[in-house]
């Protein structure tokens, strides 16, 4: 670090016209992150991806669909409901950008007397229907009784919705974010810096994933993401800094107080970025694109974060000088943190009772976890106000109120289906699958033909007139040495029953190939991927942290420690957001939590978390290290540390949490729960837990094994002449 810090130092001037540069010219690849965004990222490359492929390219099913839903005026007589079906249809098949059109005058089971609703039939992809859907909404947008809705719809509503929470979160935190620097600080100027370090760190972020997204998919979603870990964690990051400098600042000159700084409070940010980045990147061992695209973006996000820090900041400090204090409007008193020494000084003389007590507010706070019910989101995770969602609910409370599900399957074997011994086994492989007591129905030629054995069909077949007449299904379920089974579940596609069914028969050895497609596929493999994907991601960062913390504070108790207390407070956290969400509490309806959120918040909080463990743990170490004395080192270490890890984490409750008055679900449960998971960190753990713990432990934390004896007999020697 010392060469690093000299470097720094001397080319500092070099450092501020690279940033300058990057930040404009990044910027003008950031302005068009949001157009390159698309989907909400529950992307695999799997079975399911390939059978829809199939279906669209063989047996010709729409490959995107959209839904426009009527609904008769209040005294409409039904004539006149017909017409403005018909001329709102015959206006939308005039742009000529449909594959077909499924009308509800034509199919009865598309309309009740007060609400109907038609399908649209695209062949492009849903990332490829901007124009299409422009075009289609000049003419729906006419009549406020016309809506639509499907999956390209809500896919382009959240891209807008998020872009809005951006902005509204934004709004709300980066304010308050100044106010907590003021107090933290005093000084206007001490403030403006971390919010600018933060600006420019996004700013850069967003341009280099422009980039990155003109050669992979990624989801929308980074557009709340990467400014909620950036803003945060520079900040963070800053805050610690300028503290630090500040304070060397009063005991020398300017050159060796950013020195000194790089060197201790340097350090910490370089050990907590990489708790951060390996977290993040645990997740790039999940192949569902949102993790890939979170992983990648927080990556990119951290490594500028820290990058910026290291160097921007430092280099704005060598310009400004003492005039990092000036334009003063709140004067901070020093009292050398008496407060917080006598906190942590009284929290020790109980430290049994108070970590006791501390463990049992973090079990019963756990409690919810077991509640916990994961789910996709849907058209559910926009707000009320947008009307592909009320489209889509009024769809489903209408028509779709039967336990039912969908599976595509697709077998493909050597020869004809239509010959003899092609229709017995077409028959066997319906017969097979109907055991299963979930199967309500699979449509096959047999059905449509209303005949049962083989040889009867056969000879159907042969008849020119009998085949003339089930050409059509034919058609429809045979293509070459493809057959096409529609099997009906009596089961949502969403239900545990359904995705073992797919399982069951997925595992199944067939004599020949057999693939499995539709919704429910879809969301066996989302689920599949991430539970069979857990453990590792877990190891990689339980491990990771490990060795990091072992390294940064040469002791094996307080990586344990740290890692214990960490998975003890998140699981906390995940069982206040389950009260909040699924329980429906502080006026929120009753949701349930999206699938990602567990991951993603753990692998997110748990570097965050490490920040201030890094940051306390290391002004407790360098005083340990001084004194020998465990007590008085963990009453200091948080005397000096903890108003400006409170501030750090007010800060960061307060970007996080902004985004609990954003629209798109996902999004708010993911502000929340970091919130959350920081706010108990920064109370619970962090004045209780480990003043408490390093109090019981005494100069075991500082154990390492073959060093430990020596290195605490070494400390007890100096206490001794001291």
């Amino acid at each position: 670090m010392t060469f690093f810090s000299n470097g720094v130092m001397r080319f500092y001037k070099f450092f501020l016209i690279v940033w300058s540069i990057a930040a404009i010219g990044l910027g003008v690849f950031a302005i068009q992150l949001p157009s390159i965004l698309g989907g909400d990222g529950f992307e695999v490359d799997g079975e399911y991806n390939r059978v829809e492929k199939e279906l669209n390219k063989t047996f010709h099913i729409p490959e995107s669909t959209i839904q426009v839903t009527f609904e008769k005026r209040t005294g409409e007589n039904s004539q006149s409901f017909n017409n403005r079906i018909n001329n709102t249809l015959a206006d939308i098949e005039s742009l000529h950008v449909t594959a077909g059109i499924q009308s509800p005058l034509k199919d009865k089971s598309l309309r009740t007397n007060d609400f109907a609703y038609a399908v649209l039939s695209f062949d492009s992809g849903v990332d490829n229907m901007e124009s299409e859907m422009k075009a289609i909404r000049r003419i729906t947008d006419r009549d406020q009784q016309v809506k639509l809705t499907g999956i390209p719809v809500v896919s382009q509503d959240i891209n807008k919705a998020s872009q809005d929470d951006l902005k509204r979160a934004e709004l709300i935190g980066i304010p308050v974010a100044i106010v907590i620097l003021l107090l933290a600080f005093g000084s206007v100027a001490a403030s403006i810096v971390p919010i600018a370090v933060g600006a420019v760190t996004v700013i850069a972020s967003f341009g280099i994933l422009s980039l990155i997204g003109d050669r992979m998919d990624l989801s929308i979603f980074l557009l709340n993401i990467v400014p909620m870990i950036g803003l945060a964690l520079s900040i963070d990051f800053s805050l610690l800094f300028i503290n630090r400098y500040r304070e060397e600042l009063k005991r020398s000159g300017q050159a060796e107080a950013i020195h000194t700084t790089i060197l201790t409070a340097g350090r910490s940010i370089l050990f907590s970025a990489l708790c951060v980045f390996i977290g993040l990147a645990a997740m790039l061992v999940i192949k569902v694109e949102i993790f890939q695209t979170v992983a990648i973006g927080g990556m990119v996000v951290v490594g500028i974060a820290v990058f910026s820090s290291l160097t921007l900041l430092p280099s704005l400090l060598m310009i400004m000088g003492k005039n990092i204090n000036r334009w003063r409007i709140i004067k901070t008193k020093d009292t050398n943190g008496s407060g917080w020494r006598e906190f942590a000084f009284a929290v020790m003389k109980h430290p049994v009772l108070i970590s006791s007590v501390s463990f049992v507010v973090l079990l019963l706070a756990i409690i919810p976890v077991k509640d916990m019910n994961l789910v996709i989101p849907k058209a559910d995770s926009l707000p009320d106000s947008y009307e592909s969602r009320q489209a889509h609910e009024q769809i489903q409370k209408t028509f779709n109120n039967k336990n039912e599900s969908i599976v595509y399957v697709i077998a493909e074997r050597p020869g004809s289906w239509l010959d003899e011994e092609g229709l017995r086994e077409m028959n066997h492989l319906t017969a097979t699958l109907q055991k299963d007591k979930i199967v309500q129905s699979i449509e096959t030629i047999y059905s449509l033909a209303g005949m049962d054995s083989p040889e009867k069909l056969a000879a159907a077949l042969k008849n020119p007139k009998t085949k003339e007449t089930l050409q059509p299904a034919i058609e429809r379920y045979i293509q070459g040495d493809k057959l096409l089974l529609p099997v009906t579940l009596s089961a949502r596609d969403t239900s545990d029953v359904s995705q073992s069914w797919i399982r069951k028969w997925t595992e199944k050895e067939w004599d020949y190939r057999l693939s499995f497609g539709g919704s429910t596929k879809f969301n066996q493999e989302i689920f599949d991927e991430i539970y069979d994907k857990i453990p590792l991601v877990l190891a990689i960062i339980l491990i990771s942290t490990f060795i990091i913390l072992t390294l940064a504070f040469r002791s094996l108790v307080i990586p344990l420690k740290a890692i214990l207390m960490n998975i003890v407070s998140l699981s906390a956290a995940f069982g206040v957001l389950v009260w909040i969400f699924q329980y429906g509490h502080f006026g929120l309806e009753e949701t349930d939590i999206t699938l990602i959120i567990p991951v993603l918040v753990f692998s997110l909080v748990f570097g965050l978390s490490m920040d201030y463990e890094v940051f306390l743990i290391s002004r407790i170490q360098e005083i340990y290290l001084e004194s020998g004395n465990n007590d008085l080192a963990t009453a200091e270490g948080l005397a000096s540390t903890s108003k400006i890890i409170t501030s750090a984490a007010l800060i960061m409750i307060v970007i996080t949490g902004a985004f609990a008055f954003t629209g798109v679900m996902p999004v708010k449960q993911i502000g929340v729960g970091i919130a959350i998971a920081i706010f108990i960190d920064a109370t619970i753990i962090r004045l209780l837990l480990v003043p408490s713990l390093m109090k019981l432990l005494g100069d075991w934390n500082w154990w390492l094994p073959f060093a430990g004896k020596n290195r605490m007999s070494s400390r007890s020697r100096k206490v001794n002449k001291g």
